[in-house]
């Protein structure tokens, strides 16, 4: 057990690599910050400063003044929200399914989902506007951006990957000898099981979701945009205040960071109840 133990043990070479690596990645944000706070000259100095000005209020009074970021903020949170849930909720189902459940063309349903990954979102933007547009009429509103990414390929093929070997086929039978039907053993027995995996991919999906710009910039106008649309306004001129956008940048990305606290805490858990019943 002593050797075990031993052999588990990191030792201080292993804690200042991962020191390294955290400084170096929160390093992007940090001068986020900094640029934010300062104004162009202070920025444009060659060194640069590396600390934080006293002009970060002002570049948020300013950026508020020239985009309806509050407008762009409810309106990514709403798309990407309800996308998540969906692709979640979908792709567990339909993962749930492929792995475990027994019918007809099962393998090759898989391999189209699979082949629909291969093919580049670029080549159905034109049809997915048509359709946006003319069969649905949902040009500059929020489902036009929520329908087309309710269901993905990639989640499908995720969660049916991770439930062939994370769900036993016993738990199944279970809770058939217990008269439990299709849906009601999805939801009291997959569910559970499932919760890492659908927590990575939630936000995954979230994160995508969020900083998606080009297919909002083709169906919303400026007057009702997401963020990367607001964003992206900010940019526009012949220079760019970048202290201006990264301000802005730093408002968005406020919900990433809180959507990845909150679902990395339930990795975290995940794993640690799976190491135990280990």
């Amino acid at each position: 057990m002593k050797s075990r133990t031993h052999q588990l043990s990191a030792g201080r070479g292993t804690y200042v690599l991962l020191g390294a690596v955290v400084l170096v990645s929160l390093f992007p944000l940090y001068w986020s910050v900094v640029a934010a706070s300062n104004d162009q000259a202070g920025i444009s100095k060659s060194p640069p400063d590396l600390v934080p000005g006293t002009h970060l209020l002002d570049n948020l009074r300013r950026m508020l003044d020239l985009v309806d970021m509050r407008k762009a903020l409810v309106n990514s949170f709403v798309v990407s929200a309800t996308v998540t849930v969906s692709v979640v909720l979908t792709a567990t189902l339909a993962g749930f399914a492929l792995a475990k459940l027994r019918f007809r063309g099962r393998h090759a349903l898989l391999a189209v989902i699979v082949a629909t990954m291969m093919v580049p979102t670029q080549l159905g933007i034109i049809p997915l506007y048509l359709m946006m547009a003319k069969w649905f009429g949902w040009v500059d509103q929020l489902q036009a951006l929520i329908l087309p990414g309710a269901v993905t390929a990639f989640g499908v093929f995720f969660m049916r990957q991770y439930l062939v070997t994370a769900l036993p086929t016993e738990l199944i039978e279970a809770a058939r000898v217990d008269g439990c039907s299709t849906l009601r053993t999805y939801w009291n027995v997959v569910l559970p099981v499932a919760r890492p995996a659908a927590a990575v991919l939630g936000m995954l999906t979230f994160m995508n979701t969020w900083n998606d710009f080009y297919w909002p910039l083709l169906v919303l106008t400026p007057q009702n945009p997401t963020v990367q649309v607001a964003l992206s306004s900010l940019a526009g001129g012949y220079v760019t205040d970048y202290p201006l956008v990264l301000a802005g940048a730093l408002v968005g990305i406020v919900p990433i960071l809180i959507v990845f606290a909150v679902l990395g805490r339930q990795i975290l858990d995940g794993i640690m109840q799976g190491a135990l019943k280990a």
